[in-house]
């Protein structure tokens, strides 16, 4: 990036306007309106003042220069990796810092020299210098603040390690703020934190409603799969989803119901009697069981609402309208489909779990 580019972002950033910088500085603010269009350099005089206005250091303000390409990043992260594994570290420190000052705002190369920083004295047990610990340190919280999300996680992610390690946990937990709420990391990371600072029911609440979230998102992401084969009628991979998604459901507790529903569909599909007839059976059999994980060991430390009591009638009610639908015309002449009616009707009274 260009001196002109470098002093109107990081005024922008500032939140400050041409006239106002122009103001703090004792200059017009044509001059700054020349500085930021590369029509005119400041005075020499003026680059400190410009940098500790801007926030930023001088090496930051003067390292300017076009911004990397990808395959350059690439080329200047191998050569670190080179250095510090044949040279010393501190040798191949000063290079990397360099590389990041004469690039400030090229964040992927940012990330990845100062991960090597970090990591290289983290398995080589080194002890730093202060300035060095504060330079990484620094690098880290520019990629927390990025506009860019990834590189705000990679930053929030590389400063939360920091924190931790050195078991500044107040820190570490400020860290995560820099993390959507959304994202499923920065709860598995406070579960951490929950666990190091004495609060172990806290830790189990955190662990089983990522469990619990995690669960939905697979469950419906295999979902999608199954009935993208089922369009194109490909059996044998839509059977394997719904494999996948019966497993899942055994495997986070969520009761028999929840292992036939994708069985159903690919019978109904395949047109297979005997297999709509058992996949309805066993649906019938089974709605009982629906929100019977709120029972299971997995998800103990959590607190649900109670099932609503009409929600099991609802679904039974469902099914046995499907047993009269012209989707499953193909079963109509099979007793048993009609005898599933009567057995499992609303005059039969079914007995629930209380949840």
């Amino acid at each position: 990036m260009q001196l002109h580019h470098v002093i109107r972002k990081y005024r922008k950033e500032k939140g400050l306007t041409q006239e106002e910088m122009a103001s703090a500085l004792g200059v017009t603010a044509s001059a700054v309106n020349k500085w930021e269009r590369g029509n005119a350099l400041p005075d020499i005089t003026l680059l400190g003042p410009i940098a500790r206005l801007l926030s930023i250091s001088l090496e930051e303000l003067l390292s300017f220069r076009e911004e990397l390409t990808p395959q350059e990043i690439e080329n200047l992260v191998k050569e670190g990796d080179r250095r510090f594994s044949e040279g010393s570290y501190d040798e191949a420190f000063a290079w990397a810092r360099e590389q990041i000052l004469q690039n400030p705002d090229c964040e992927p190369l940012i990330h990845s020299l100062a991960l090597q920083m970090d990591t290289r004295r983290l398995t080589g047990n080194l002890e730093i210098r202060e300035e060095q610990e504060a330079f990484i340190l620094r690098c880290y919280e520019r990629l927390g603040k990025s506009k860019e999300e990834s590189m705000r996680m990679a930053g929030a992610d590389a400063l939360y390690g920091y924190y931790f390690r050195r078991e500044e946990y107040d820190k570490a937990r400020e860290a995560l703020s820099c993390l959507s709420i959304q994202n499923p990391e920065r709860k598995r990371k406070l579960g951490e934190l929950y666990e190091k600072t004495g609060e172990p029911e806290k830790a189990y609440q955190v662990y089983e409603e990522i469990l619990l979230a995690e669960h939905q998102i697979l469950s419906m992401v295999l979902q999608n799969l199954f009935c993208m084969e089922l369009k194109k009628k490909d059996w044998e991979k839509a059977a394997y989803y719904g494999e996948k998604k019966k497993e899942l459901a055994r495997l986070f507790e969520m009761g028999a119901y929840e292992t036939f529903g994708a069985d159903l569909e690919l019978a109904q599909g395949q047109q297979d009697r005997e297999k709509t007839l058992a996949c309805m059976e066993g649906m019938l059999k089974n709605i009982n069981t629906l929100g019977s994980f709120v029972h299971a060991p997995l998800y103990a430390h959590m607190t649900f609402k109670p099932l609503d009591g009409n929600f099991r009638d609802s679904v039974r009610k469902t099914l046995l309208d499907i047993l009269e639908s012209d989707e499953f015309a193909y079963m109509e002449q099979d007793p048993r489909w009609k005898g599933l009616a009567e057995r499992y009707g609303s005059g039969k009274k079914r007995k629930s779990l209380d949840i």
